[in-house]
């Protein structure tokens, strides 16, 4: 009776989720018909640009609008599914250079609530927009909970106004990140992880292995919350015309607390509740009442505006943006896919110049080799330039530092030039906590070395040491030829150590501070025809449609593991891995 009540179960289960699939590809596959047969959005004669960053994401490339958003079964019940676009950067910046030039854009209105883009990312659109600005056109901002991130951004604006309303939660208190340490509760669970490493910075695995950070640890995460907030710091009090140290005094002293206490620093130019705000957007617009505005929104402006160049000649732009893993998965940066991709690319005689654009802390040694190998030989036949984004390192920078030339955001954080690798001993939690016993038979006395269910032995440990000094050694080898740098002075700067891109360009790991455009810029130059006009901007891998973005959702296509499914299998092996292993996020 019980397994039958289980089968039944079973199939309702399977009915309820085949249906579930059923509705969202419908309602997809709607929409999709319905974008179809509308062609491009078309724009008021004369509007208001409107970007949302509640919205609007600014990613690295732009993505199909996903029909079901983020989907929650549950939001059929409460009215809906939520929703936004993905903008790529390119795509962005080009739109609002062309806003700046287009006779049918009055202004930009600005929102920075809800942001979910990262730091890097928004100091390339705040380039563009201070592009804008210079073109005689007004930004004006509105910002109800002011952020690090988010007044970074909203700095660049000729008027910012707040509400007067008491209860938001400002977050202007500078950048910060917080390091969590399991090494003392993994300890308690007779969990013993196995670290083998080369690099005092190379923090990783102290997180499963200590209980605070070490100094280097500690060391390197202090400079780079320091970097980072001097870059954008000096930028925001540029902006706003005051200086460095007044505004570094007003966050120290949590100063930037209640609305009044922005305007009185300098930092918001007037309180305006709802009404006011919309009587002055109407009347910067030019027209009697705020319902007379006509709005355009930032996504249906990029689409509308951005046609694909009808050039034969391209530069290629080549996303690694993600993890680096081992395999041809369509998520993250595989490496058999991106070898092939960047293959592709290299025989293609109308792609004349490449970029590669890194947004990437890392990963697989063997997918980075693979894919630096065929970007070598790219390199031979077209001028290669990098881009990074929020993250070029380790892994990352292991593909990409003999790039003809390297420009970094300055937020960027790159370098971690080190090596670790980690397996965890359960046989004491299996013993002890679980009460589980485990007897291993092998053909060989090292057979079980990776089971997880006993320590190393000390040429067990030996042996994982080989392979991480044989890695350093071929790091620390490539990033020497690929900076002309002597090898000692990569040791040096390595120790997988962090550094941020203001940082790196002191020290030689990169070569300027710029925007993806500015490297596309280059790149063109480098192609003998600066013109941007005159090219074809392609972007590489495709990014996912909206059917990928399903795919991926509901348990991936045949061959490929979904997330969970790739934790396991890489929890079940042992892996050197050179990624970067520090997150900073900025509010």
């Amino acid at each position: 009776m019980k397994d039958f009540v289980k089968m039944t179960l079973a199939v309702v289960c399977g009915i309820i989720l085949v249906g579930l699939v059923c509705f969202i590809l419908g309602f997809g596959l709607l929409g999709s018909a319905i974008a179809a047969s509308s062609g491009k959005p078309v724009l008021p004669k004369s509007g208001v640009l409107r970007i949302d960053l509640s919205k609007v994401t600014f990613g690295e490339q732009t993505l199909e609008d996903n029909p079901f958003g983020d989907f929650d079964p549950t939001s059929l019940l409460s009215g809906g599914m939520e929703s936004g676009s993905v903008i790529g950067l390119w795509d962005a910046v080009q739109a609002i250079d062309a806003a700046a030039e287009d006779p049918a854009v009055k202004y930009i209105y600005l929102r920075t609530d809800g942001n979910g883009t990262g730091v890097s990312n928004l100091g390339e659109i705040r380039t563009a927009l201070s592009r804008f600005r210079a073109s005689g056109k007004p930004i004006i901002t509105y910002m109800e909970t002011p952020g690090t991130a988010t007044y970074y951004l909203a700095s660049v604006s000729d008027k910012i106004y707040m509400p007067p309303y008491l209860g938001a939660q400002a977050q202007l208190i500078g950048v910060g990140s917080q390091m969590i340490f399991l090494g003392d509760l993994l300890n308690r669970l007779g969990v013993n992880v196995q670290l083998i490493r080369h690099g005092k910075y190379k923090s990783a695995g102290e997180m499963y292995t200590r209980g605070s950070s070490s100094p280097e640890n500690r060391e390197q995460n202090q400079r780079m919350v320091d970097s980072i907030w001097e870059s954008i710091g000096a930028e925001i009090a540029a902006a706003r015309g005051i200086s460095l140290e007044a505004l570094n005094a007003g966050i120290e002293g949590l100063q930037y607390n209640l609305p009044q206490d922005f305007v009185d620093g300098g930092l918001i130019d007037e309180l305006l509740d709802r009404k006011g705000m919309e009587e002055k957007l109407a009347a910067l617009a030019v027209v009697d009442k705020f319902k007379d505005i006509k709005w355009i929104g930032f996504a249906e402006y990029v689409e509308a505006k951005l046609v694909p160049s009808k050039a034969r000649q391209k530069i290629a732009v080549i996303y690694a943006d993600g993890e680096i893993v081992d395999g041809s998965a369509k998520s993250e940066v595989a490496g058999d896919r991106f070898a092939s991709v960047i293959s592709k690319v290299a025989a293609d005689s109308t792609v004349k110049a490449v970029v590669l654009r890194v947004n990437s802390p890392g990963g697989s040694v063997l997918a980075s080799e693979k894919i630096k190998t065929e970007l070598d030989r790219l390199q031979e036949v077209k001028p290669l330039v990098a881009s990074y984004g929020a993250y070029a390192a380790s892994g990352g920078y292991w593909i990409s530092n003999r790039c003809d030339k390297i420009f970094s955001d300055a937020t960027t954080l790159t370098g971690s030039i080190g090596v670790f690798g980690m397996v965890p001993d359960l046989s004491k939690t299996a013993k002890d906590i679980a009460h589980v016993g485990v007897e291993a038979v092998t053909s060989h006395k090292h057979g079980d070395m990776f089971g997880m269910f006993r320590p190393f032995d000390q040429d067990e440990y030996n042996y994982m040491l080989t392979s991480i000094e044989a890695v350093y050694d071929r790091f620390t080898t490539i990033v020497s030829e690929g900076r002309d740098m002597p090898k000692d002075d990569v040791d040096a700067i390595g120790q997988g150590r962090v550094w941020t891109g203001a940082d790196a360009l002191k020290i030689g790991l990169v070569d300027e501070i710029g925007t993806l455009e500015d490297a596309i810029r280059f790149a063109a130059v480098s192609a003998g025809e600066p013109d941007l006009a005159k090219w074809h901007i392609k972007g590489y891998p495709t990014p996912p449609g909206a059917m990928d973005q399903l795919m991926d959702m509901v348990g991936g296509r045949k061959g490929d593991d979904n997330a969970l499914v790739t934790a396991m299998r890489r929890l079940s092996k042992p892996q050197v891995l050179a990624r970067m292993d520090t997150e900073i996020t900025i509010q």
